[in-house]
């Protein structure tokens, strides 16, 4: 019981649980805003590995950190372009057709790497962002350490999170996206165009996926290789359901995961011996699935999430 007391009281695991967090944050905050206009984007692994890869081969090649972000974000749009080109405009499955980019974002991404960067030993690197100290705050005790030494995108993910908060639920912007979500026929009779809106928000929400990948690439670690992504893309949509469909809670769903991930690494070092680690892997997963159980009955689905839209028809 000490060692994990001694473990929750580290600094060192509050500082891992943000780093772990980040990419989960981004990824949720962008499936969050497709779903919010009624779209369910479940191409977002295969976006978040396409992210990672381009994010990474653009500093490679000699742009900056923020410049691979950037290309991330963008590539990732461009797959939002597709899916909702298939889901909105043609009212296709959005299932399939989030699984269809998925596979198909996964391949092209590991076919474009190859070619960039041949066969090796081991893959190439590059330097990634560092910490960030931040005046007057990193030099606390403890508290310093474990949230104010974080790399530039993990402080720009949680103001991400509040900024969507903020749009979502107090700007004509968002009223018109959870309008859209809800009953596109109705926002339809206020002068809202569903199609336009349902596209940015795919497309925004894309771009977010992009960027949760490059975080893997261009902060975390310092190399790309085809299987990183790991499942965070499932994670993040079940964090959607988790936070009812709110950045605030989701949020606090990709920190709490984080926690538990973060926890069973630094257990493994304590109890790795007795028990088997395949336990250590499941406790974040279980953890997030009982929490998930119990968040679910309360949560309301936007009514129009993957409802094809016609205009005209009811």
């Amino acid at each position: 019981m000490s060692a994990i007391v001694d473990i929750i009281a580290s600094a060192g695991l509050w500082a891992a649980v943000l780093r772990i967090a980040t990419p989960l944050i981004l990824g949720t905050l962008g499936a969050l805003l497709c779903e919010r206009s009624g779209v369910l984007n479940l191409g977002i692994e295969g976006i978040m590995t396409f992210g990672a890869m381009i994010g990474w081969l653009a500093v490679y090649n000699g742009a900056d950190l923020w410049t691979g972000f950037a290309v991330a974000g963008l590539a990732g749009a461009v797959f939002g372009i597709l899916h909702a080109g298939l889901t909105v405009t043609l009212g296709l499955s959005q299932h399939v057709s989030g699984l269809g980019v998925t596979l198909f974002a996964s391949s092209f991404g590991y076919y474009v790497f190859r070619l960039a960067v041949p066969v090796a030993g081991t893959p190439p690197t590059i330097t990634p962002f560092q910490p960030l100290a931040i005046p007057g705050l990193s030099d606390l005790p403890f508290f310093g350490q474990a949230f104010f030494t974080q790399t530039p995108p993990t402080y720009v993910a949680i103001l991400l999170a509040l900024a969507l908060a903020y749009l979502v639920f107090r700007t004509p912007l968002g009223l018109a996206i959870r309008m859209t979500g809800e009953n596109p026929h109705a926002a339809e009779a206020q002068g809202i165009n569903p199609m336009v809106v349902r596209y940015g928000a795919v497309m925004a929400g894309s771009a977010l996926m992009g960027m949760a990948g490059a975080f893997l690439t261009l902060s975390a670690f310092n190399s790309f290789f085809p299987t990183m992504v790991q499942g965070r893309g499932w994670i993040c949509i079940a964090l959607v359901v988790f936070a009812s469909w709110r950045p605030g809670r989701a949020l606090v769903g990709a920190l709490l995961f984080a926690f538990f991930d973060g926890f069973q690494l630094r257990l493994q070092t304590v109890l790795g011996g007795a028990v088997p680690y395949q336990l250590f892997l499941m406790i974040p997963y279980v953890l997030s699935i009982a929490a998930l159980a119990v968040m679910a009955r309360r949560a309301r689905v936007p009514q129009a999430l993957m409802q094809p839209y016609r205009r005209g028809e009811r």
